[in-house]
C-alpha cells in the first residue's frame, strides 16, 4: 500500500486517479477518511432547434402581469 504525505495546500496524490475525477469523501472515524469514486452520468441528449425555439415562445423572459398586480401579490395590505 503506497503512502503519500499532503503538501502545504492538503493535497494529497491518489496513484489510480485520473485527471477530472470526483470522489465522495466519507468520513469512519478518528483520522479514517474512505474515498469512494463517483461515476459521471451519461450526458442526455441535446435539443434540436425546433424544440429550443418551442421552448423560448412558451416561456418567455418578461412577465405576462403588470406592476400593479405584481405589487397587490407581494405587498401586506
Amino acid at each position: 500500500m503506497p503512502i503519500s504525505k499532503a503538501d502545504t495546500k492538503r493535497r494529497v496524490v491518489l496513484p489510480a486517479a485520473k485527471p477530472g475525477d470526483v470522489f465522495d469523501i466519507q468520513s469512519q472515524g478518528e483520522g479514517r477518511l474512505l474515498l469512494v469514486r463517483l461515476e459521471r452520468p451519461e450526458p442526455g441528449q441535446r435539443m434540436s432547434k425546433a424544440r429550443c425555439l418551442a421552448a423560448i415562445a412558451s416561456a418567455p423572459l418578461r412577465t405576462r402581469m403588470t406592476w400593479d398586480s405584481l405589487k397587490e401579490m407581494t405587498r401586506e395590505p
